[in-house]
C-alpha cells in the first residue's frame, strides 16, 4: 500500500514539474517533439533512479557517521555529474541520433534541480504516508532504501508523463492557427498553466 501511495503522490498529487515548478528549463526546452521528450523522460528517470541509490547510501553510511552532512548537496552533485557523464557516453554509442537531438539539455541534466531535489527530499524529509517501523520499535516516517528508489522512479515517470503530454500539445499548436502575438512560448506558458491547474484537481487523494 505504501508503494501504492509513493507512485499515486510522486507522479499525480506532488508531480515535481506541475506542483512543485522543478526543472521547468528542459521542460520547455525539450518539449517540441514527443520523441525527444520521451528520450529526455527516460534519460532522466536513470540519472534519477542511479543518483537516489547511491546519494542515499552516501548519506548515510559516509556523511552522517563522519558527521560531515555538511559537504551533503556538494558531494550529491558530483554523483550526479559522473551519472550524467555516463548517460552521454552510453547514448552517444547507442542513439547518437537522440544524442544530438537532446543536445546541451543532456548535460545540463546535471544541474537540473528535479534530480537534485529528489536525491535531497528523500534523505531529509518526512513522508506522512511512511510509517517504517526501526530497530529500536519507534516508527519513522523517513523512507528506507527500497522506498527511496521506487519513489524516485515514480517521481521520474512523473516528469516524462508532463514532459511528453506537454510536448504533445506543442505539437498539435503547431498546426493550428495560433493569433501572432501567442505563438511560441506564450502560448506554450498558458498551456503549461493549464495543465497545472488540471493537475492540482488531484490534491487530496494521498
Amino acid at each position: 500500500m505504501v508503494y501504492f501511495l509513493i507512485l499515486i503522490s510522486a507522479v499525480f498529487v506532488n508531480n515535481v514539474v506541475l506542483a512543485q515548478f522543478l526543472g521547468i528549463c528542459p521542460f520547455f526546452g525539450v518539449s517540441k517533439k514527443v520523441s525527444t521528450a520521451v528520450g529526455m523522460s527516460a534519460a532522466v528517470m536513470f540519472v534519477m533512479a542511479l543518483a537516489t541509490l547511491v546519494t542515499y547510501l552516501l548519506q548515510n553510511y559516509v556523511l552522517i557517521p563522519l558527521q560531515i552532512e555538511f559537504l551533503q548537496t556538494i558531494s550529491f552533485i558530483l554523483v550526479i555529474a559522473a551519472l550524467v557523464q555516463m548517460v552521454e557516453i552510453i547514448l552517444k554509442k547507442i542513439s547518437p541520433s537522440l544524442y544530438q537531438a537532446l543536445g546541451i539539455f543532456l548535460p545540463l541534466i546535471t544541474t537540473n534541480c528535479v534530480v537534485l531535489g529528489v536525491a535531497i527530499q528523500v534523505v531529509s524529509s518526512e513522508f506522512p504516508y511512511v510509517n517504517n517501523v526501526l530497530t529500536d520499535g519507534t516508527v519513522s516516517n523517513m523512507m528506507n532504501l527500497g522506498q527511496a528508489v521506487v519513489f524516485a522512479i515514480c517521481t521520474a515517470l512523473g516528469y516524462g508523463l508532463a514532459l511528453i503530454l506537454f510536448a504533445g500539445m506543442r505539437e498539435q499548436m503547431e498546426m493550428n492557427n495560433v493569433p501572432k502575438p501567442f505563438r511560441g512560448i506564450p502560448i506554450a506558458l498558458i498551456t503549461a498553466g493549464i495543465m497545472a491547474m488540471a493537475f492540482m484537481g488531484f490534491s487530496g487523494l494521498v
